[in-house]
């Protein structure tokens, strides 16, 4: 999501949340109104923990890309038959029109099975949105050297067996399909990416999971690790011939009551064939609303990836039942290849992060998060923590 629409969307939510924190405020005698009801039954439900949530909310934004934008985010949370014993699962949907005849539907899920034999980890993405696009490497200009748009479907699921306790292994596909691709202002440093006509890739893998993690939204403590490869062949219905490689390392210590120091490591590589490349909106990328927050992500984007990333958390505040914050920092470097990783390669982000207590039950908080780069500032605001 880019930088300006994801602080857009920030306005629109934290507009929405706390007009229903200052209404739950409000005395309306003895006869409640139908939001006042509504907020009690969402954020102040005393039901049973393991009863399933579900928040659904308006979206409204403006960016010079997009013009105004209308959309709807929804999230459902649940426990496999309502067995506290089985890992916390999640299901979330945002989708959004705009005035430009853009468009979008994101759906993420990662999803347990009862007694947590299976775990299904992926995300689907359709759009129509412009992409800003600073070339490739390290040596980037700060402002972008064009706009593009165009049709983007991505689909991304791990297909994960329990081999043992909290170990799977299981199958990684992946899809990706790029058309109807124009360019806008253009600069004299903008040169065709690989893809830019138009590109269709499917790749098949295998991937391991060590996860020790209860709730994918506010994990408190234990480890994560996922690692596999993706392989893309023009004989498995792909354009282009190359293999992704990734790592991905989260650990998350309590310290103090309600207080957690979590660090994740991420390594991702593009691995082209002789004779082929890597579209440019499948190498390494840089950024996000996840992982080097305050770069726009693809900010950065090469073959190969390296970030890291610790964040110390108050879930709450002590002196708060439904408010905590975050203290974040992180570095990353992209490259070509491995001999020309250095700290020259070095980028830094950093900041801070307010969060509030959604659903008390299930645990998990709303984060907004403000980031600081070299290049400027980033806001961020999601459901469920950054990693």
């Amino acid at each position: 999501m880019p930088r300006s629409l994801s602080f857009s969307f920030s306005l629109s939510f934290l507009f929405f949340l706390f007009s229903f924190l200052f209404l739950s405020t409000v005395s309306f005698g003895q006869e409640e109104k139908g939001i006042i009801r509504l907020w009690n039954r969402v954020f102040n439900d005393t039901t049973h923990t393991a009863k399933p949530k579900f928040i659904a909310y308006p979206v409204v934004a403006f960016t010079p890309e997009t013009s105004w934008e209308f959309g709807a985010s929804a999230l459902y949370v649940y426990n496999p038959k309502r067995n506290l014993e089985n890992r916390l699962s999640e299901i979330s949907i945002f989708s959004f029109v705009t005035l430009k005849n853009q468009y979008g539907l994101y759906l993420d899920h990662a999803i347990y099975t009862d007694q947590n034999d299976y775990f299904l980890l992926g995300k689907f993405r359709v759009s129509q949105f412009p992409l800003l696009y600073h070339g490739v490497g390290i040596d980037t200009p700060e402002d972008p050297i064009a706009r593009i748009d165009g049709f983007s479907i991505t689909l991304r699921e791990r297909v994960l067996r329990k081999i043992k306790e909290n170990f799977y292994a299981g199958v990684e596909l992946d899809l990706n399909h790029f058309s109807s691709a124009e360019v806008f202002e253009p600069s004299l440093d903008f040169i065709d990416p690989t893809g830019l006509s138009g590109f269709t890739n499917f790749g098949i893998g295998l991937g391991l999971v060590y996860d020790e993690r209860y709730n994918v939204l506010n994990p408190r403590e234990g480890l994560f690790a996922e690692g596999g490869f993706l392989h893309y062949s023009q004989d498995l219905v792909s354009d282009y011939n190359f293999t992704n490689y990734f790592l991905d390392v989260r650990y998350y210590h309590p310290t103090f009551k309600n207080q957690v120091l979590a660090g994740q490591l991420l390594i991702n590589a593009a691995d082209a064939t002789s004779g082929s490349d890597v579209p440019f909106n499948q190498l390494s990328l840089m950024g996000g609303e996840n992982l080097m927050r305050g770069y726009y992500l693809g900010r950065y984007r090469d073959r190969i990836l390296v970030a890291s990333q610790l964040e110390y958390r108050f879930l709450p505040f002590p002196f708060s039942r439904r408010f905590g914050g975050t203290i974040f920092g992180g570095v990353g470097a992209i490259s070509p290849n491995v001999d020309n990783l250095n700290l020259d390669q070095v980028r830094a982000s950093g900041g801070l992060g307010l969060r509030f207590l959604l659903f008390p039950g299930k645990d998990i908080y709303t984060r907004f998060d403000v980031a600081a780069t070299n290049e400027g500032l980033g806001y961020y605001l999601f459901i469920g923590e950054a990693f």
